[in-house]
Formats: structure tokens, sequence, C-alpha cells
């Protein structure tokens, strides 16, 4: 005996269609839910999810500029905290220079000449070891800050010679009280002077990058914010929203199923007629 095809009432027939589409937006509900988010693929809203993917990426991108700033700004902190120690040396060799022209002694010039020189040496070192990440901007060292994703925005730190060649510091010959060996001093004073001058200059250089970089890794931040603030605001879900639709499906589905059941019960009662 061939199988006859099931026959659906057309009020079975109707409420399983509502039934399965309020599953449907159940499932959509449930997911906006987990996830936090209205747009989770291409799927959902092309034009809003691929905005947001570009507005991700570009955020991405300029927070590696923005730590690229983060270590020029260390980069410039070294160099200026390298300058402000060779001018304490300087200080420290112009007290000497100072008490060599004031003396009388031969054995106490000469002694200060050493500790000059010495000091000397000091500021050589203190230069050399100024460096970050193998660059040092008090050996002449340079390096480019780039500050817009694709690098077209940039500015370029260039270091000078903070040892006491490129100081002019030279060594000190004292050997006595004569006055010729006095005026080798004055000279070397002098000289000393000049070098905190260009310390001072090349200071104020440092100091101005140092605004330009944070100010920019500042707006950086702002930008990287606004970006990420304009993705979620095209794939974030409203979870209140999304709530009250969960509560709302959730009571439209046992309204369904139980629709769904009375209408099979009808269905019944008709078949016990014959």
């Amino acid at each position: 005996m061939a199988m006859q095809p099931i026959t659906l009432t057309s009020g079975m027939r109707a409420n399983l269609v509502s039934l399965q589409n309020t599953n449907s937006l159940l499932e959509t509900t449930q997911k906006r839910l987990a996830s936090g988010k209205k747009v989770n693929s291409a799927l959902d809203d092309p034009v809003a999810y691929f905005t947001a993917v570009a507005h991700e990426q570009r955020a991405s991108d300029l927070a590696s500029r923005k730590d690229e700033m983060s270590e020029s700004i260390q980069m410039v902190k070294a160099a200026d905290t390298g300058i402000e120690s060779i001018r304490t040396l300087i200080a420290a060799a112009k007290s000497l220079a100072t008490a060599a022209l004031s003396s009388d002694s031969t054995a106490d010039i000469t002694s200060l000449s050493t500790q000059y020189n010495e000091v000397r040496t000091q500021i050589n070192e203190m230069a050399a070891d100024s460096g970050y990440k193998g660059i040092n901007l008090l050996k002449s060292g340079s390096t480019t800050v780039k500050f817009d994703e694709l690098g077209d925005s940039k500015l370029t730190l260039t270091g000078f010679d903070a040892s006491t060649t490129g100081l002019a510091i030279t060594a000190s010959t004292w050997a006595g009280p004569a006055s010729a060996e006095r005026t080798k001093v004055g000279t070397d004073i002098g000289l000393l002077d000049s070098a905190v001058i260009k310390l001072r200059t090349e200071s104020s250089k440092l100091s101005n990058n140092l605004g330009i970089i944070t100010s920019r890794q500042e707006f950086t931040q702002g930008m990287i914010n606004t970006l990420k603030d304009g993705a979620a605001g095209l794939t974030n879900a409203d979870m209140n929203e999304e709530g009250a639709n969960m509560l709302m499906l959730q009571t439209r589905q046992a309204l369904g199923t139980t629709s769904l059941s009375l209408a099979s019960q009808a269905a019944q009662s008709v078949l016990r007629l014959f």
C-alpha cells in the first residue's frame, strides 16, 4: 500500500512558518548578545562590515606608529639626559680651571690639569653612552619618526657630536702659575663656556622636537579612539534593545508553540469523527 502524504492544515502550516521565523530571529538575537555585535560578518551588512574593518585596520596601523613615537621620545629623553650630565661635567671642569687660574702652586696646577683631562674623558664616555636602541643623538646619529599610517607625515631627528671634539673642549696642558699658563687656562674656560652655549642650543632643538612628537602621539591616540568608536558604532549591538528583543521573541516562541499544539489538537478532534 502506498504511503499517503502528510497534509497539514492551513492553521498548522501558518503557525509552523511563524515559529520557524521566530526561531531564526531568536538565533540571530542570541548571537548578537553573545558577541556584542549586530554585524558579525559581511553577510549581516557588507557596507558596515567592510567599513568597520577598514577603520580597525587603520587604527591598528596608527597604534604601531604610536609605539614608534614612544620609542623616539625615549631616544630624545636619553639624549637630553646625556646633555644634562655633560653640563654637570663641564661645570666641574670649569671649577677646576678656575681653581688653577687662582693657584700659585705648580704642583697644584699640574694636579688640577690631570683632573681636568679626566673630566674630558668622562664627557666623551657620557656622550658615547647616551644612545637608545642603537641610535645616539649625541654622536651625530639621526632617525626619522613617521606619524601617519603611510609614513608621509614625518619628522627627522638629527643629532650632534657632544664629545669634547664636537664641543671643542681641548686637553689641558697647564704646567704652572706663569703668565702663559694662565692664558691657556683662561682660553680653556672660554671654550667651556662656548660648549655650554652649544649644549643649550642643541637641548632647545631636542625639546622642540620632543614637543612635536608628544603632540602627534596624543593626536594619534585620539584618532585611534575615533576610528575604534566609528567601527563600534557600525557593528556593535545595543544590548538593551537586543535583551528586549530576546524577551519578546521567547514570548512569541512560547505562544507559537502553544498555537501549533492547539491546531494539532483540533486536527486530531476532526479525525476522531471517522
